[in-house]
């Protein structure tokens, strides 16, 4: 009897104990397309991070001329492929100083290719190119240079937009509703390229 007490305890306390978490997979999981799939432009800067050299890994930012240098590898373009496709070029470069190299390459600021910047122009507290991101709005871009003017036509903005063909396309946008008046509804996404250009009103 007591035999059978002990196992009928031991299986009731089986049944209550936590179950484990299955193990994760997220480190099998790859980054989202938008970092796997982001182009290096001149004037980001990059982190090098060799494996056991630390003395090869360093951050470095891309050059006018779209290039960057390293200890062994003096000269290498960056601009204009990814990181992930940049890390495997330095590994091919290194392999004939290191053994086995292996190399990672992080985007520590970015600016990103010419044709992949938003410029905004005209009546807006700073006019400047500002680096494309997934997902990113007119809104986004009205915070990120300071809002209109007290000249601004808000109302009579144009995104300037060409498609694939090189077609020119322009978009009214009605920036004085969306900034000034709140209606979000006037909100739209913009895509890489883009002008945004914010005329001076006439009184």
């Amino acid at each position: 009897m007591l035999r059978v007490c002990s196992i009928l305890a031991a299986a009731l306390l089986a049944a209550c104990a936590p179950m484990s978490p299955p193990p994760s997979d997220a480190a099998a999981v790859p980054p989202p397309a938008s970092e796997q799939n982001y182009v290096i432009g001149p004037g980001d800067t990059l982190g090098i991070f060799v494996y056991r050299a630390p003395e090869l890994s360093m951050d470095v930012p891309v050059r006018p001329d779209g290039r960057i240098s390293i200890p062994l590898v003096p000269d290498i373009q960056a601009a204009g492929r990814t990181p992930t496709g940049l890390a495997r070029e330095l590994e091919t470069r290194l392999r004939q100083y290191v053994v086995d190299p292996n190399v990672t390459v992080i985007v520590r600021s970015f600016v990103g290719p010419p044709n992949r910047m938003i410029r905004v122009i005209g009546e807006v507290a700073q006019p400047q190119a500002i680096p494309y991101r997934d997902g990113m709005t007119i809104l986004d871009v009205m915070i990120a240079t300071g809002g209109l003017t007290r000249f601004a036509a808000g109302n009579r903005a144009e995104l300037i937009r060409r498609d694939a063909s090189g077609a020119r396309q322009s978009i009214p946008v009605r920036l004085n509703d969306l900034v000034r008046g709140g209606d979000i509804s006037q909100d739209m996404p913009v895509r890489p390229g883009d002008t945004l250009v914010i005329p001076q009103s006439w009184f």
